[in-house]
C-alpha cells in the first residue's frame, strides 16, 4: 500500500511537473529524416555494409569455436574466476554505489533518472540515493525505487533509456545491503544482548525472518542481473538504433565518426544496434557471461572517451551491473553450464580443462 501510494503521488506530480525532451545518447537534439524501411533498404543493399557485418559475425563464431577447441589461458581463467569469487561479498556494496550515486546526481542536476527527462525531483532522488549509499533499509528502498521507476515509465516512456534500473534495483532487493552498511551495524546492535538499541528496535526480528526467507534465492542474483542488463541492451540496440536510425545517423554525423573509421554511416548505426542486440541475447541466455560483461564495460568506456559531452552519471549503473556479472558470472539457469560440458568434449577430456562459464 505504501509503495502504491508513493507511485500514485509521483505520477500525479510528474503529470504537472514539466515536459520531457528526448535526446538519444543525450547529445543530439534532432534526427535525420529517414524511415526504417529506407535505412534498412540502403544498408542491406550496400556490400560495404553487409560485408563487414557478415565478416564480423563469422569472425566471432570462429573465435568461439577456436576457443572451445584450443582452450587457451586455462590457468589465467581459473585464477581470474577464483579472484572474482573473493569479491562476491562486495556485490551489494557495488550495486548500492552504482545506483545511489546516479540518483543523487540526477536529483542535483535537475533531471529525473535519465538526462533526457528534465524534471526536477531533487528531494525524492537524493533521499533514495543516500539511503542506498548508506545501506539503510536497502531492500525496501530498492523495491520502492523499482516501483517508482515502473510507474513513472508508464507516464514517460523516455525513462526506458535507463531500463537497467529494473534489473539493478531488483538485484539489489535480492542481495540486500551487505557490508559495510547501516543495516549491518543496526542489526548487530539489535542482536547483541543488553544493548539499549536492542530493546528499542521493533523491526529486528521481522527483518531476520525476512532475511531467512530470501537467503535461498540470493544465489540467483547473477541471473537477475544478466537478464536485466541483457534486456536493456536489446532495447537500446533495437529501439534506439535499428528502429530509429535517423537519430543514430545524427550522432555519427555530430561526432564525425566516419572520419575516425572511414565506413558508411549505416554501418556505424546498424553495426552498433546489432552488436548491442546480440550481446543482450547472449547475456539473457547466460552464454559466455563474463566475456560479455567485459565487452560491455569496454563499450561503455569507449563511449565515454569517444563522446566527450556524454553525461558520465547516465552510465554508472550500467558499469555497476556489468561489474557484478564479472564477479558473479552467469549464475543458475545459464547456457554457460552446458558450454563447459561441450568444451570438455571438444578438448578430449584433457586435464585442467578450464571452467569457462564466462
Amino acid at each position: 500500500m505504501l509503495a502504491a501510494s508513493i507511485v500514485a503521488s509521483l505520477v500525479l506530480w510528474l503529470s504537472f511537473a514539466g515536459s520531457a525532451s528526448a535526446h538519444e545518447e543525450y547529445v543530439v537534439d534532432q534526427e535525420q529524416d529517414v524511415t526504417v524501411t529506407e535505412f534498412l533498404g540502403d544498408a542491406l543493399s550496400d556490400p560495404f555494409v553487409v560485408g563487414p557485418l557478415v565478416a564480423g559475425a563469422i569472425g566471432v563464431l570462429a573465435v568461439i569455436v577456436a576457443y572451445l577447441y584450443v582452450q587457451p589461458l586455462q590457468q589465467d581463467i581459473g585464477a581470474f574466476r577464483a579472484a572474482m569469487v573473493e569479491y562476491t561479498e562486495y556485490v551489494p556494496w557495488l550495486l548500492r554505489i552504482s545506483f545511489g550515486i546516479p540518483l543523487i546526481g540526477a536529483g542535483f542536476s535537475g533531471y529525473f533518472i535519465t538526462p533526457a527527462l528534465e524534471i526536477e525531483l531533487r528531494i525524492l532522488q537524493v533521499a533514495l540515493g543516500f539511503l542506498l549509499l548508506f545501506g539503510f533499509a536497502t531492500r525496501i528502498v530498492a523495491l520502492i525505487g523499482l516501483v517508482i521507476y515502473v510507474g513513472a515509465a508508464a507516464v514517460y516512456p523516455i525513462l526506458l533509456l535507463q531500463l537497467e534500473m529494473v534489473g539493478g534495483l531488483a538485484t539489489l532487493a535480492l542481495v540486500g545491503s551487505g557490508k559495510p552498511s547501516a543495516d549491518h551495524v543496526f542489526q548487530r546492535l539489535a542482536g547483541t544482548p543488553g544493548t539499549v538499541y536492542g530493546r528499542l528496535d521493533v523491526v529486528h526480528d521481522l527483518a531476520q525472518r525476512g532475511q531467512e526467507w530470501i537467503r535461498p534465492y540470493e544465489r540467483f542474483f547473477p541471473t537477475v542481473a544478466r537478464v536485466g542488463l541483457g534486456v536493456t541492451f536489446i532495447y537500446l540496440g533495437v529501439s534506439q538504433k535499428i528502429l530509429r536510425p535517423g537519430i543514430g545517423l545524427e550522432v555519427v554525423d555530430h561526432y564525425d565518426l566516419t572520419g575516425v573509421i572511414p565506413v558508411a554511416p549505416e554501418l556505424w548505426v546498424l553495426g552498433a544496434g546489432l552488436t548491442e542486440t546480440a550481446l543482450g541475447i547472449a547475456l539473457i541466455l547466460g552464454l559466455f557471461t563474463r566475456a560479455g560483461a567485459a565487452t560491455a564495460i569496454t563499450m561503455f568506456a569507449l563511449t565515454l572517451f569517444a563522446l566527450p559531452d556524454d553525461p558520465v552519471l547516465a552510465h554508472v549503473a550500467l558499469f555497476g551491473m556489468a561489474s557484478v556479472l564479472l564477479i558473479g558470472g552467469s549464475g543458475p539457469l545459464a547456457l554457460d553450464n552446458r558450454v563447459e560440458t561441450l568444451a570438455s568434449a571438444i578438448g578430449g577430456g584433457r586435464e585442467n580443462a578450464p571452467d569457462i562459464a564466462t
